[in-house]
């Protein structure tokens, strides 16, 4: 009997967990929800380490690693690490009073397998949390752990199937998104504060059924919060993070909604140096549409921008990377080929 009451408490409190993230969703991304919460405002200066923590007073949150890895034989491989944090209401407060929910996804992926695995809990009780001195981001025994600065940083996962254990070094600055770090995602004016550090040199180890790997790579971490960063129309979005064989990077989303898209992003020099793009300026059109876990996506994209004559085809290297989670999506690893070649990552939400 006490099994089966604590197993009936469990599922009520993961209910309760997942319920308003299931409610934000990505439509809900653009509700009115956020009223009582903060709103990103222009001009307002990223200060570092503080900005590399959470911030209650905001509706939505992510701390979103991904890297692109390589085998000793080759193979190419992507992992996810990402912890959101979700506010019932502005404000922290101490054990089960706290109103944070925190949720983690992690996936490992080739070209022929996707694990993933979903982790969720509440905040004020210690099992989950973001801090800065030392930093350290967690959410059971997940880790992304390092120093203030997020120049060194151990970044640790697991799923049923898979696990990686990696450490990760910057060799480039961080870059600050949009407008000194105020990143504006429609034509209404929506906003989050954005910046990432796109410059990760890995090395580690990748579990998978097979066995252990050593890798070594590439990864990209983004944080970006915000209480209602998109319009009331939009519904989803489709982000790219590519880094190319000559150094250079770029940051580009498609926001779509009924009025139409609205894209975005940054050109990152290899020297570091971000010029943001206007809106508008990055062109992503779909090129193939296929099947992922009942979702048709689209898996193989045209982007250009003629500010910096890109014409590229990105290419998932597994079409089937759908993230089964409570609030499904799909992401995973892609090539880069055309008048630039390289490696990259993509997420695409909102697709029925």
């Amino acid at each position: 009997m006490r099994v089966r009451l604590l197993l009936a408490l469990l599922s009520l409190v993961s209910t309760l967990i997942a319920a308003p993230l299931r409610a934000q969703g990505y439509a809900g991304l653009g509700s009115t929800a956020a009223q009582g919460f903060a709103t990103p405002e222009r001009g307002v200066p990223l200060v570092f380490p503080r900005d590399h923590g959470p911030h209650p007073d905001y509706r939505i949150e992510w701390w979103y690693l991904t890297a692109n890895l390589t085998g000793p034989d080759g193979t190419p491989y992507g992992i996810q690490w990402t912890l959101f944090r979700s506010a019932l209401a502005p404000g922290e407060a101490r054990g089960w009073q706290s109103p944070q929910i925190w949720m983690g996804h992690a996936a490992a992926t080739s070209a022929t397998d996707h694990h993933f695995a979903e982790r969720l809990a509440r905040g004020g009780i210690g099992t989950a949390g973001v801090k800065t001195a030392p930093f350290e981001a967690w959410i059971d025994d997940w880790r992304m752990a390092g120093d203030d600065g997020l120049s060194n940083l151990t970044l640790t996962a697991r799923g049923a199937e898979f696990a990686y254990d990696l450490r990760l070094s910057a060799l480039g600055p961080i870059v600050l998104q949009g407008d000194r770090g105020y990143s504006v995602k429609s034509a209404d004016g929506q906003a989050s504060y954005y910046y990432s550090q796109p410059h990760y040199r890995i090395e580690g180890t990748l579990t998978l059924p097979s066995g252990p790997v050593t890798v070594t790579g590439q990864g990209w971490l983004d944080r970006e919060w915000s209480s209602q960063p998109l319009a009331a129309d939009q519904s989803g979005w489709d982000w790219f993070s590519l880094s190319f064989d000559d150094g250079a990077r770029l940051m580009g989303f498609r926001l779509r909604g009924t009025r139409g898209d609205f894209t975005s992003g940054t050109w990152i020099a290899a020297d570091g140096t971000a010029t943001p793009l206007s809106p508008g300026a990055l062109r992503a059109e779909p090129l193939e549409w296929r099947t992922a876990s009942g979702h048709r996506v689209p898996v193989r994209w045209r982007l250009t921008l003629a500010d910096h004559d890109l014409d590229v085809t990105i290419a998932a290297l597994n079409p089937s990377a759908w993230m089964g989670t409570r609030f499904s999506y799909w992401e995973g690893p892609v090539t880069v080929s055309g008048n630039r070649n390289g490696r990259g990552y993509l997420e695409m939400t909102g697709y029925d």
